[in-house]
């Protein structure tokens, strides 16, 4: 399996402009529910924040990876995000995050939902991808850095 199978030019979001995490969560879903007409945004919202309740995703060096699983959903999906301004998300390091990969899964995927976070993690503990990734002139530029890395 390979990250790259998951990943969309769609579904990658250059400039976010929301100030709050809610706001981020909502901005990230957007192209989700554009998508897949079956997946109710308010449902994804309330799924992500219901994870975020228990312990932030955001997981410091500018990064949140927000995850959470939906019935309504038939597939694996990411949506990559980035904050030229940074958002408090919580994390750990009390630092604002720049880097967003939103992860939702069918219910029944758990193993593989498992293997895609640690890749993700894995990817992004690679501080040479996080400044290309933050260093991107545009989407373009970022889906081309997303693509070799994954």
């Amino acid at each position: 399996m390979r990250l790259g199978e998951f990943l969309r030019k769609d579904f990658v979001l250059d400039d976010l402009q929301a100030s709050d995490k809610p706001e981020v969560l909502r901005e990230l879903v957007s192209p989700v529910a554009q998508a897949f007409p079956d997946v109710s945004p308010e449902k994804a919202l309330r799924v992500l924040m219901d994870r975020e309740n228990l312990g932030t995703t955001g997981i410091g060096d500018a990064v949140a990876i927000p995850h959470g699983k939906m019935d309504s959903l038939k597939e694996i999906v990411i949506v990559a995000g980035r904050s030229r301004g940074g958002v408090d998300f919580e994390a750990l390091d009390h630092k604002p995050c720049r880097i967003f990969f939103l992860v939702l899964a069918p219910e029944h995927v758990a193993g593989m939902h498992l293997r895609i976070l640690a890749q993700i993690s894995r990817l992004l503990s690679d501080e040479g991808f996080r400044e290309s990734f933050l260093d991107a002139p545009d989407r373009e530029s970022l889906w081309r850095v997303l693509s070799s890395h994954s």
